[in-house]
């Protein structure tokens, strides 16, 4: 298992590599989960692996893939079922697995709307629902008859179980004379924990497998591409939501749920309306004591704002609403004994220290390393080798180290001592006042780094080459045929030399060279996020090609930016995302001689297409620039920019020549001044919504 560090302890190209490792890894798990029905890690491991790209994309936010998993929801659709495209998206949950948690969820819903944030005493009613451990489906009515069941696929594609979903006993083929004409309910299919039972008792007296668990019974029974197969399964279904509605049924949560029940729709009985944070945190503590006795499986709470005037002001932020959170119940611990600690060193240099353990099961899983962060976790917990250790899986990819038993501690044991030196090149490694981590200082010479950065540049969201993997990067380095990242474009001159090694024939390699040959010619963005430059991720490489539009524009600009207070470098940090320290990273790699010989070198090698912007669509405020200052009375801060930049708007901290508009709230400060000296449009809140439509 491969070393996971606190996602506050990782720097930037560590992240970035992180977040590309959890995209492919959690999307392999989504297929495995969604399509195939067989995870093959446990609900607990899967939410730890979502819980750490959510965490490192709160740190980075400029490292945010195109492809990441917040942005994602299931996996696509298999090909055994038809399409079905969702008219409204099927979304996933955010999770929180403390009170802390949900209080801070809570907080932050307050904040975003205005007036609850101005009165704290102004109740906020939540919804509390059992998080059933199944299947999510929509069932669509049309004309107040049943059309079609899909299930959530992708969250924007499901798969066609209509005939499936007819098998169910449990819900109306037919609604009363006052349902909309269309009306699309969501819900979740699952299997009781006595029909899981009995179904696998009918399983293995007919020879078969099997299923692990009742989430996986009731999946693979409602995917199956034999109808005939799911009307013998027992399969139940609770409604929760509602997708398409061609009219409103209900002004609040609990009033859609009250209304589908009346229509014949199963509701969850245990779901409680609770009328602020304190009934919500009761409502958990009492359910999680007894889920063991409900007969079905749930995995934690599903929070909802009640309000749905409140719900759509809150709208969604990737693949999640602002206005729900599931709350998980706590994974499970254990003990054993830590047999040594070794030291990984990651593409910054970062020495990263892991714990080897005793294999002890967790959760359900084998367990034999975990994370020990950094050297001061170590020392503030005296963990050393030898003692017994309490692990953890809940809240990392990887377990931790939660505490020491210290009565079990062997005699004779001693504290442990970092090393000062890095274990892959002898370099020394130090560690810089004001960081967590201790880093080689080896840089180009640490053999580990320099596979890793070009590990980075050939990744996915780089330039992404087909048959070109880390062993690859590593077997061509050690073969002394690449060691800049333009060498990788001259690896046809040695075809003849790799051809015949072990794992490459005339076929693959020619395949590789293939492969490399449809990559000469690459996006600006692409480029400028597979150089590997420190802080800039995918969403900030964007935002550089966006605003120079050329490798020539932005190489330029990046010189002249080196005069601190120059017209450049108030341009460069005026770019939403861009402050002084990440463009003190973009400076200093455009300062080193070695780096603008390597982006030289790939430039000879390769056609580097200029930015494309997008269509500007009908909304006035797309590519405009736009601040906000003092207080907004109608909308919050976190509101008002969420509302401009879903109208293609760029929204900046600071006032410049080159900003659009700048809105005007009550006691509009020194930004407001600038404004005005600058001649830039200033806007009041009332204007704003105006030319935002509402």
């Amino acid at each position: 298992m491969s070393e996971r560090p606190a996602p506050e302890d990782l720097m930037p190209l560590e992240a970035r590599a992180e977040l590309e490792a959890l995209a492919k890894e959690i999307a392999a798990h989504d297929v495995a989960y969604h399509q195939k029905d067989a995870p093959t890690i446990s609900d607990a491991e899967y939410d730890a692996l979502r819980k750490r790209n959510d965490a490192i994309e709160a740190l980075f936010p400029e490292l945010v893939r195109p492809d990441s998993p917040s942005k994602r929801v299931g996996a696509a659709v298999s090909t055994g079922f038809a399409k079905v495209t969702h008219a409204q998206p099927m979304l996933s949950l955010g999770n929180v697995f403390s009170a802390d948690d949900y209080r801070e969820f809570i907080d932050g819903v307050r904040r975003f709307l205005k007036g609850l944030s101005d009165d704290p005493s102004l109740p906020l009613e939540m919804v509390a629902e059992p998080k059933i451990d199944g299947l999510s489906i929509s069932l669509r009515y049309e004309n107040a008859v049943f059309v079609r069941g899909a299930t959530r696929g992708d969250g924007t594609t499901g798969e066609d179980v209509t005939a499936n979903v007819r098998t169910l006993k449990d819900f109306p083929e037919t609604l009363p004379g006052d349902v909309p004409a269309v009306l699309e309910v969501r819900g979740e299919v699952y299997m009781s924990g006595a029909d899981f039972l009995a179904l696998n008792a009918a399983q293995h007296e007919a020879g078969q497998k099997p299923f692990a668990n009742p989430r996986n019974a009731a999946a693979g029974s409602l995917r199956q591409l034999d109808s005939t197969i799911t009307a013998k399964r027992p399969l139940s279904f609770f409604a929760y939501a509602l997708g398409e509605v061609s009219a409103p049924i209900a002004d609040s949560h609990w009033g859609i749920l009250e209304k589908l029940k009346s229509w014949g729709f199963p509701v969850n009985s245990e779901t409680r309306l609770c009328p602020d944070s304190d009934s919500a945190l009761a409502f958990y503590d009492r359910l999680n004591a007894q889920r063991a006795g409900l007969g079905y499986d749930i995995d934690g709470i599903v929070y909802k704002v009640n309000r749905l005037d409140y719900q759509q002001r809150l709208g969604f932020v990737s693949r999640a609403p602002r206005w729900a959170i599931a709350r998980k119940f706590p994974a499970e611990q254990a003990t054993t004994v830590l047999n040594n600690i070794i030291i990984q060193v990651g593409r910054t240099g970062s020495l990263t220290p892991v714990a080897e353990l005793q294999p002890v099961t967790v959760g359900g899983v084998v367990v034999s390393r975990a994370t020990l962060h950094n050297e001061d976790y170590i020392t503030d917990k005296d963990i050393r080798v030898g003692d017994s250790v309490v692990i953890q899986r809940a809240g990392d990819v990887i377990p931790q180290v939660v505490e020491v038993v210290a009565d079990k501690r062997p005699k004779g044991s001693q504290p442990y001592e970092f090393p000062h030196i890095c274990p892959e090149c002898d370099s020394h490694a130090v560690r810089v006042e004001g960081e967590a981590k201790r880093r080689c200082t080896g840089g180009l010479i640490c053999p580990k780094q320099a596979v890793e950065r070009l590990k980075h540049f050939v990744s996915r969201n780089a330039f992404d080459i087909e048959g070109l993997g880390g062993k690859h990067v590593e077997g061509f380095i050690a073969d002394g045929l690449i060691a800049t990242p333009a060498d990788i474009f001259r690896l046809s001159g040695h075809v003849g030399e790799f051809s015949n090694k072990e794992g490459w024939g005339e076929k693959s390699a020619g395949n590789l060279i293939a492969a490399i040959e449809e990559r000469r010619t690459i996006s600006l963005e692409r480029f400028i996020y597979a150089l590997g430059i420190r802080q800039i991720g995918q969403a900030t490489a964007k935002l550089l090609a966006r605003q120079y539009g050329s490798l020539d524009a932005w190489r330029d600009a990046m010189k002249a930016a080196k005069i601190h207070g120059s017209e450049a470098f108030g341009d460069l940090t005026n770019i939403d995302g861009i402050g002084p320290l990440v463009a003190k990273d973009l400076i200093a790699f455009f300062d080193e001689e070695h780096n603008r010989e390597v982006v030289a070198d790939l430039e000879a090698q390769l056609t580097i297409e200029d930015f494309i912007a997008a269509d500007p669509g009908s909304s006035p405020l797309v590519g405009k620039t736009m601040v906000f200052t003092g207080s907004l009375e109608t909308m919050s801060r976190g509101e008002a920019k969420a509302k401009a930049e879903s109208l293609g708007a760029k929204v900046a901290g600071s006032v410049s020549k080159k900003t659009d508009y700048v809105v005007i709230g009550a006691d509009a400060g020194s930004k407001a001044r600038r404004a005005q000296e600058l001649g830039v449009t200033c806007l009041s809140e009332q204007e704003w919504l105006d030319l935002a439509g509402g």
